[in-house]
């Protein structure tokens, strides 16, 4: 079968492996689609202190499944996720369960970007496989993980009521997180990004103001006049520049939060006035990946139809030129949401 797999070179190529056999307690599953997340382009680019698998937003369909396996059939639509805590340890007992140790050891057998792969016996028993609704195409399917971070992520930071929520970075993470800060009661929803592509889906999707941040004046305008001075109640950093997150901490009010939410650049510093943000109540909140428990929200409010997905995928690929889809995904202003299709779709 083929397998999209990252190069020591960081390149991203195709290589044929056998196909993975479902033991006792696990399951095997036939791509349908599989988004390509912020995450595995920064693994490409070598700026990202984890494993080399790549492709964790799979949806398929089911295509074997091993002795003692009953949630599950063969020929089932299903979104698998990845990585799952143990549910036993201290840190899961305090409920930080992306922030569990074992919970980034577990993963997908060769990864998403294959045209089957295989879900551990752990992965099964904690439901990490979710049967999608009919109404649920794959589109959306793809685009369930990275909704389940940003809410895993509002659940953590805590949304004030009515809140004023501004995110700056507006890839499709960012673009998610803004819609379902929307449909959990905030009042107001702005943005910055320098794609105007991307400025455009914003608005599209609900958000009062997309803006250029080149244009820190106009940003700040805009914030100011939209929460009578005071700075908004939640700022977002869905970007890894480090610029980006010192400019989230001079929009936020007094007592307000700023929520780290994308992924870092490899040995980054921020420089900010930590007496300013002592004085100022500001508060710093890291927060990482999501819960099977998130997804099935997430799902449920798509089927719904509280929540839209699909209309963020802008590029359909198929897995034989996995290399133009991250391509295409690099390129902020030629795409939004770039999915990688298997045989199965």
């Amino acid at each position: 079968m083929k397998v999209g797999r990252l190069a020591p070179s960081g390149k991203v190529e195709l290589e044929e492996r056998p196909a993975p056999v479902a033991g006792p307690g696990e399951v095997t599953v036939s791509l349908a689609a599989c988004g390509v997340c912020g995450t595995d382009l920064e693994k490409a680019r070598g700026n990202y202190r984890t494993a080399g698998i790549i492709g964790h937003e799979p949806v398929g369909r089911v295509a074997s499944v091993g002795d003692g396996v009953t949630s599950v059939h063969v020929g089932d639509r299903v979104f698998v996720h990845h990585h799952v805590p143990c549910y036993a340890c201290e840190v899961c007992g305090r409920g930080d369960y992306t922030f569990c140790p074992t919970y980034s050891k577990t993963n997908l057998d060769p990864g998403g970007f294959a045209e089957t792969f295989r879900v551990p016996r752990e992965n099964v028993e904690r439901h990490a496989v979710l049967r999608l609704a009919p109404n649920v195409d794959w589109d959306a399917g793809a685009l369930l993980e990275p909704a389940g971070c940003a809410l895993t992520a509002i659940r953590r930071v805590g949304l004030p009521e009515k809140a004023r929520v501004f995110v700056l970075g507006l890839g499709p993470v960012g673009l998610l997180y803004g819609r379902l800060a929307r449909a959990l009661g905030a009042s107001w929803v702005g943005g910055t990004e320098i794609s105007a592509r991307r400025r455009d889906v914003a608005l599209r999707g609900g958000f009062d103001v997309a803006l250029d941040p080149r244009d820190a004046e106009a940003v700040r305008r805009s914030v100011r006049a939209a929460t009578s001075e005071l700075g908004v109640d939640l700022a977002v950093v869905a970007t890894g520049h480090p610029a980006v997150a010192k400019s989230a901490t001079e929009l936020v009010r007094r007592g307000g939060t700023v929520n780290l939410f994308g992924l870092p650049e490899s040995g980054s510093r921020l420089d900010v006035d930590l007496q300013a943000l002592y004085l100022h109540g500001t508060r710093l909140v890291p927060t990482y990946a999501t819960t099977e428990t998130d997804i099935a929200e997430v799902h449920r409010r798509v089927a719904t139809g509280s929540l839209a997905l699909s209309d963020l995928v802008s590029h359909r690929t198929p897995l034989e030129r996995i290399d133009e889809a991250f391509r295409l995904a690099g390129q902020p202003e030629e795409s939004v949401k770039v999915v990688v299709t298997g045989p199965a779709a």
